[in-house]
C-alpha cells in the first residue's frame, strides 16, 4: 500500500516543528547534518524528491573511503564536509573528507584508544559521532577526552576529561553518547557522585554547571532538548534512571525510573508535546512518561520494542525500529498508546540493525552483513521497495570483533554508510 500523501506531509510538518522546538537558538542549513540524529535530534532528513525505490543491486556507488579506521562512529555532514571519528595504531582521531568525493581534507589525533576491557569482544575505536556548531568540531573518545577542534583545519581550541575533570568514570565499553549543542552551552553525562550531566561553554570548555542532585553513572545515550511547557530542559536515560534537569543551571526538574534498564541503556529518547519515549535491550521494553511539571507519569509500557542499540525514530504519530523480541523484527508502534501497528522479520538479511528516515522512507542498514534496505515508513504494513548488501567488508571485523553498527545518514542526495575503517557514500537522489 502506497503511504498517503498526507502522512508525509505530516511527518515533515513534525520535523520542522521539533526542529523548531528543540534548537530555537541554532541557526543551521538545511542541507547540514550537524551530528548524531541530525541537528533536531529526529534523526529525520530533511531531503526531499529522494529515490522511492532502488534498482536491483541498489542505487549508485559515488565513492568509499578506505581508512577510517576501527570504531562505530557515524557521520557529521555540514558545509560539504564529513566528519567522523576513528582509532588507527591505538590513536583515536577526527576525520574530516570532501563529503562529495571522499578525499580525506585532515585528520586530528586526540586521544590515545586504551582498547582494553572491550575491544577482544566488539573492537577498539571510538563510538560518539561528531557535532559540528559555528566552525567547530566537538567530539568525545571512549576515556573520556572531549575536544574542540576547527572545521577548516582540524586545530585543537580546548581540551577536557570527563573523569579527570569532573568526575566521572568510564562505562564498560567506554563513553558513547554524542556531544550536544544548545546555543552556547555543549552538553556531555560524565557520570558520577559529581553531577551526571556537565555543561560547558562550546567556546572556551569552561564548566558552566553540573547537576549535582543527578548523581547517575554514565550509560550510552546522548543528551535530548526539550521545551516542556515553556521551560527548557535537557533529558537524558541512564540505566534505571530518566531525568530532566534545568537548562540555565542544571537542578534537577523531575526523575522517573526506570528498573527494566539493565547490562548497557543505549538508544537516544524522543520527546514530543510533553512525553518522552525510552526504550533500551536486554529485555527491557520500552515505555512512554508524560511530563507534568515536577512529575513524570508513565502512560504506557511494553515487551514488544526492546530495542538494543539501533535507535528508533518517530515519524507521524508512529515510532519505527527494531526489537529484539522474537530474534529480531523491524517494528511499527503508535506513540501514545504503545500499540503494535506492525513487525516484520526478514531473515538474516534484516533481522536487527539501524534505521535512519528520509522522505517518508525508512533507510534500515543489517548490523550483521550489512544488508540496506529502503521500506515505507507507514503504519499501514511492512513494504520493501529496494534493498542492496554493502560491496565490501571491513577488514577491522570478523565473527567475534564488532558489527556494523554505524548508523545510517542520507542528507543532499547522499546515503552515507560505514564499516568501521571503509565509508561508502551512494546516489539516492536518482
Amino acid at each position: 500500500m502506497k503511504i498517503q500523501s498526507s502522512l508525509l506531509i505530516g511527518g515533515l510538518m513534525v520535523a520542522k516543528s521539533l526542529t523548531l522546538q528543540a534548537y530555537a537558538s541554532e541557526t543551521y542549513n538545511q542541507s547540514d547534518w550537524t551530528g548524531w540524529r541530525g541537528p533536531d535530534q529526529t534523526n529525520i532528513s530533511p531531503d526531499t524528491g529522494l529515490l522511492k525505490s532502488w534498482p536491483k543491486g541498489g542505487p549508485k556507488l559515488l565513492w568509499t573511503y578506505e581508512d577510517a579506521g576501527s570504531g562505530y562512529s557515524s557521520a557529521a555532514i555540514v558545509d560539504g564536509k564529513l566528519y567522523t571519528l576513528g582509532a588507527s595504531d591505538s590513536q583515536e582521531r577526527v576525520i574530516c573528507l570532501d563529503a562529495n568525493t571522499g578525499e580525506e581534507l585532515w585528520t586530528s589525533e586526540f586521544e590515545t584508544d586504551p582498547e582494553e576491557g572491550y575491544r577482544t569482544q566488539w573492537g577498539a575505536g571510538p563510538r560518539s559521532t561528531p557535532t559540528v556548531s559555528d566552525g567547530h568540531v566537538y567530539a568525545l573518545g571512549v576515556a573520556g577526552d572531549i575536544v574542540c577542534l576547527t572545521a577548516d583545519s582540524g586545530k585543537r581550541i580546548w581540551r577536557k576529561n570527563l573523569v579527570k575533570d569532573f568526575g566521572g568514570a568510564v562505562s564498560k565499553w567506554g563513553y558513547s553518547e554524542s556531544p550536544t549543542v544548545d546555543g552556547d552551552k555543549l552538553l556531555v553525562t560524565p557520570g558520577g557522585s559529581k553531577g551526571a550531566i556537565v555543561a560547558l561553554n562550546k567556546k572556551t570548555g569552561a564548566k558552566l554547571w553540573q547537576s549535582k542532585k543527578l548523581k547517575d553513572a554514565a550509560e550510552y545515550s546522548t543528551v535530548v532538548v526539550a521545551n516542556v511547557d515553556g521551560q527548557r530542559q535537557y533529558i537524558q536515560l541512564f540505566m534505571n534512571t530518566l531525568a530532566g534537569v534545568n537548562a540555565a543551571n542544571g537542578n534537577l526538574i523531575w526523575k522517573s525510573d526506570w528498573p527494566q534498564g539493565r547490562t548497557a541503556v543505549i538508544p537516544t529518547p524522543i520527546y514530543r508535546d510533553g512525553h518522552v519515549f525510552i526504550t533500551s535491550g536486554y529485555r527491557a521494553g520500552a515505555r512512554l512518561v508524560k511530563l507534568n511539571g515536577k512529575k513524570a507519569e508513565v502512560v504506557w509500557e511494553n515487551q514488544e520494542m526492546i530495542n538494543h542499540h539501533g535507535g528508533v525514530i518517530l515519524v507521524g504519530d508512529h515510532v519505527y525500529g527494531f526489537s529484539d523480541q522474537r530474534k529480531g523484527n523491524l517494528m511499527c508502534i503508535e506513540f501514545m498508546t504503545g500499540k503494535v501497528a506492525w513487525m516484520e522479520r526478514v531473515e538474516r538479511e534484516l533481522h536487527k540493525g539501524a534505521v535512519h528516515a528520509a522522505d517518508g522512507m525508512l533507510y534500515c542498514l543489517n548490523e550483521t552483513e550489512g544488508w540496506v534496505y529502503l521500506v515505507e515508513a507507514s503504519p499501514s504494513g511492512f513494504k520493501e521497495t529496494g534493498k542492496f548488501q554493502l560491496p565490501k567488508e571491513t577488514t577491522l571485523r570478523d565473527d567475534n570483533n564488532g558489527k556494523v553498527w554505524s548508523h545510517p545518514v542520507a542528507i543532499n542526495g547522499k546515503l552515507y554508510l560505514r564499516d568501521q575503517d571503509l565509508i561508502f557514500c551512494y546516489d539516492v537522489k536518482g
